[in-house]
This record gives C-alpha cells, structure tokens and sequence, in this order.
C-alpha cells in the first residue's frame, strides 16, 4: 500500500469513528444536558470509557489481535468515542463557561483549553511509543521498545478511573 492509500484508509476510518461515535456523543451532550445535568454526564462520561477500554484491554491479545473480529473492536472503541463526548469532552466546553466570572471568563477558558491541548499532544505522542511492542525484533523502526497496546490500554484505563475519582473529590 502506498502513503497515500494509507493516508486515506486511515482518514476514512477517522470520519467513520467520527460520525458515528464523536458527533453523535456532542449532540446527546447537548440534548442532555440541562435533564441529567453535568455531573451526571461527567461521571458517566468517565465509567464508561473505563467499561469500553477494559472492554479492549482483557481480551486484546487472546481474542482480538489473533482473530477476524474486527467489527466488535471497532464499535467498543466508537463507543469509547461516544461516551468521550458525551462525557468529559462535552462538559469540559460548557462547565468553565458557567463557573468564570464574566470578566475573566475568556482568559480563563483559554488556559483551560491550552491546558488540554497540551495533554491531548502528550497523550497522543506517549500512547504512540507506547504501543510500540515490547519484543525489539516486532518494533517499527527507529522506535524504542514499548509496553504493548494492551498494557497501554491498561494504563489509559487507569487514566480513565483517576479523571473519575479527581472529579468526585473536586465536587
């Protein structure tokens, strides 16, 4: 396969998680919202990312890197997708809008956004190397030996659960 054939089978698969879990999971945030509340949204946000991702993490190596199941993986993580946004994601654009004052609001939701950005670049380049495997013959080249995709899943897991106790504690 060439870049550019790779390039666009990843970018469709991207829109394909995109529109079935991301945006569904923003629009169930906004209809939601005002009846469960954040909270609610939040917390559930949280748990279910942590079922879906140990939904991948347990069986990752016994039943779905040796199998053809390709089609139950993809719907778990678009589920993750789901609950990202109708969760963490979603509260996360309108809870510092409310709690600001009007006067440091702009500033205010512009650390926070800055804040984020910063974690999603560590977090996405960390779980990158990550996954690299831990056998050094089955490393991409160039790349140091990881903890594997299933180990990272795991710990990601543990993120998942942390955002949810650091969030009850701070409530």
């Amino acid at each position: 396969m060439s870049a550019l054939q790779e390039t666009y089978m990843v970018a469709r698969a991207q829109t394909i998680i995109a529109l079935c879990g991301t945006i569904p999971g923003y629009w169930f945030t906004v209809a939601f919202i005002d009846y469960i509340g954040r909270f609610v949204i939040q917390l559930m946000g949280f748990f279910m990312m942590t079922v879906f991702i140990l939904g991948l993490a347990i069986p990752y190596n016994t039943y779905w890197k040796i199998s053809s199941h390709t089609t139950g993986f993809i719907v778990m993580y678009v589920f993750t997708f789901f609950f990202s946004n109708f969760g963490p994601n979603g509260t996360t654009f309108v809870v510092p809008g409310e709690i600001f004052p009007a006067r440091l609001r702009s500033t205010c939701h512009g650390i926070l956004t800055a804040c984020g950005k910063a974690g999603a670049i560590v977090r996405a380049f960390g779980f990158l190397y990550a996954t690299e495997s831990p056998i050094k013959a089955l490393d991409d080249p160039g790349h140091a030996p990881g903890i594997g995709v299933q180990n990272a899943l795991y710990v990601f897991c543990g993120h998942q659960l942390l955002g949810l106790f650091i969030y009850i504690l701070g409530a």
